[in-house]
């Protein structure tokens, strides 16, 4: 049986992932976390835990931004008590989001099998 989708989730994790990337555009100065993004927020069954997955543009950084990204967790907490104006705010941990060089990964093998397919013909 499928899941029933529940809206009310959805929005807040939505509502989450907005500010937070506003926290690290406007309110976190470190210059490792410049080119970070928060691509999802998954809350686990009773919101206490907010699992926040975060990539950034530039994969050479990742190292450094990952640092960053863990050092500034409870900053980012204690700022977001204040803008979600909610009774308790999820504790936040934070993953890398691979999906993006899974992506590549997968297009390049495509494309050298597409190519030693021709090569084979």
């Amino acid at each position: 049986m499928a899941q029933k989708k529940n809206f009310k989730r959805d929005k807040y994790e939505d509502r989450i992932l907005g500010e937070v990337n506003s926290i690290l555009r406007a309110k976190i100065a470190d210059a490792r976390l410049q080119f970070v993004s928060i691509t999802k927020v998954e809350l686990n069954k009773d919101y206490s835990v907010a699992t926040l997955y975060w990539d950034t543009f530039s994969p050479d950084q990742k190292e450094g931004a990952h640092a960053a990204i863990e050092s500034i967790a409870g900053r980012v907490r204690s700022i977001l008590a204040k803008s979600l104006d909610v009774r308790a705010v999820p504790a936040i941990e934070f993953k890398y989001d691979a999906q993006f060089e899974a992506e590549k990964a997968i297009d390049d093998l495509l494309k050298s099998e597409s190519k030693a397919g021709r090569d084979f013909n």
